[in-house]
């Protein structure tokens, strides 16, 4: 009861399990008797968050609860435009499902190319989803008084999961499928170690065993992420390795080489398409990723809505587009209904601009093009971005479905180097306590500049923000930014006009 004192005066908090709740508010006008039978219903609190961070509700209204949503939504059956289809590497037609058998259990594959506008959340999800879903929406008043804005800044927060990201949301149900198709194995790669300690966590849950290739770069900057996979059973090396032909190549060519996300999803892909009992898992960037983490934006909705609020604004960090999208896309429909009419903006690193300085065309998902040809946006499928920290946004390309909706103009685009991130970052948690993930920080830095916009036109704007995770185990980049020995990597024009050179030409 010695965290209540963390609340500040007449706020209180409680969780409720089965079903899961939460309520929060001022507590003026309330007698005892109402605080007390409210405190007595409590039964637990879940699984890391502060009561501070499960303020995410009021409770003055009638429609505080707050339910763990329960399907999840694709935004592919309310565009009147529909996405270009994934092609066969090699005869250039459209992917068939026995095409991916190899890679991806039944089920998985149906939901890739679904048409449904709603899939049904299995019981044995929701159940595990339980230890941390529902996740708070907070409203970031400190972080407004430091900047002095009219604007009002909501954040999202999925920091609370048991792997500290939003990357469970997807992690789970695909060990679940994966187990109950009879699957043993699963491989996959990781870069900042957010998606493979969440796929390492989720395999410990249904007996599977898993092994993951992290990016080399992050595999040394991040060793407690590598041992969080660890302790949940994974079996983890650094790509490129010599353990696949498609990591011994890189190391011929460069045996100091950091590392891509492509890289790692090559020698992933290689190990599941040469063993029968393995599957592949894949962290972002496919439909069926991005249909799992919209159970982040159907909260989000009820929320706000809980908080009399419309966003003028929703802004998310984007590597491969899991995060952006688990938020935004139940948005865009109601976006698409005319209910609602908010700029959503992705913001990615300077290092690696696939929407703002890549091409939109079909491409490889990993370096060594053993994957389906994706239409999006891409920096080339051979190009290896800078070791920035924020390791989970080093990929060359973007969500082929978030591609398409960005051409389509349902949202917009920019870039920020890490250097004014991390100050963001800083701000951040020097007022709302939470120290981001190095992604997230894209997110914040972008959300002060709207901010600071604001307390210059006097708009008093509603800013809804994807914080995707906490950054507990990425504390020595917070030290490199602390020490003044961060520097803001960009890239090349050349080296993107090179590997932009190799990308297939497809009519």
């Amino acid at each position: 009861m010695a965290s209540q004192l963390l609340l500040p005066p007449n706020s209180f908090t409680k969780s409720v399990s089965s079903p899961k709740v939460f309520f929060t508010g001022d507590c003026q006008g309330l007698n005892d008797v109402t605080l007390k039978r409210r405190w007595k219903q409590e039964t637990r609190v879940s699984n890391g968050f502060s009561l501070r961070a499960k303020a995410a509700l009021r409770s003055d209204t009638n429609k505080s609860v707050v339910e763990i949503p329960k399907q999840w939504y694709n935004l592919v059956a309310d565009l009147s435009v529909k996405p270009p289809p994934p092609l066969h590497p090699k005869t250039f037609e459209p992917i068939k499902p026995e095409d991916l058998a190899h890679l991806f259990p039944n089920e998985l594959i149906k939901q890739e190319a679904t048409q449904e506008r709603f899939i049904d959340i299995p019981e044995e999800v929701l159940e595990i989803y339980k230890l941390w879903r529902p996740t708070p929406l907070i409203r970031a008043k400190r972080l407004e008084k430091l900047l002095q804005t009219p604007a009002r800044i909501y954040f999202k927060y999925e920091g609370g999961s048991p792997a500290g990201s939003h990357k469970p949301n997807t992690a789970v149900p695909q060990a679940y499928y994966n187990a109950k198709e009879g699957v043993k194995n699963v491989v996959t790669e990781t870069g900042a170690g957010q998606w493979g300690s969440s796929l390492a966590f989720a395999s410990s849950l249904f007996g599977l065993d898993c092994e993951v290739w992290q990016v080399a770069n992050s595999y040394h900057q991040k060793p407690y992420r590598r041992l969080m996979m660890q302790t949940w059973g994974a079996k983890v090396h650094p790509s490129p390795s010599d353990l696949t032909e498609a990591g011994r190549r890189i190391l011929e060519l460069d045996p100091s080489s950091p590392g891509s996300l492509g890289i790692a999803i090559s020698e992933a892909v290689e190990v599941a398409a040469r063993k029968e009992d393995t599957k592949y898992c894949l962290g972002s960037v496919l439909n069926h990723v991005l249909l799992h983490q919209t159970i982040i934006g159907e909260e989000c909705i009820q929320q706000m809505e809980n908080f009399g609020e419309t966003p003028d604004i929703i802004i998310g960090c984007t590597g491969g587009g899991s995060n952006f999208a688990g938020l935004s896309f139940p948005f865009i429909r109601e976006k698409l209904k005319g209910k609602m009419n908010p700029v959503i903006r992705a913001v990615e690193p300077s290092a690696c601009p696939s929407l703002t300085k890549g091409v939109y065309a079909y491409d490889f998902g990993d370096t060594a093009g053993l994957t389906p040809l994706m239409k999006m946006h891409t920096l080339g499928h051979d190009f290896i971005p800078d070791p920035i920290h924020a390791g989970g946004l080093r990929y060359h390309g973007m969500a082929p479905l978030i591609s398409h909706v960005y051409e389509q103009g349902f949202m917009e685009a920019i870039s920020i180097p890490q250097i004014e991130c991390f100050q963001g970052a800083i701000q951040f948690a020097r007022t709302e306590g939470i120290i981001p993930a190095p992604e997230p920080t894209h997110a914040i830095a972008a959300t002060i500049r709207e901010a600071l916009r604001c307390k210059e036109t006097g708009e008093a704007k509603v800013i809804l923000m994807a914080m995707c995770g906490h950054g507990h185990f990425d504390l020595t980049s917070y030290d490199k930014y602390l020490q003044g020995e961060l520097i803001d990597l960009s890239f090349s024009e050349e080296k993107i006009r090179e590997s932009l050179s190799k990308v297939p030409h497809v009519v």
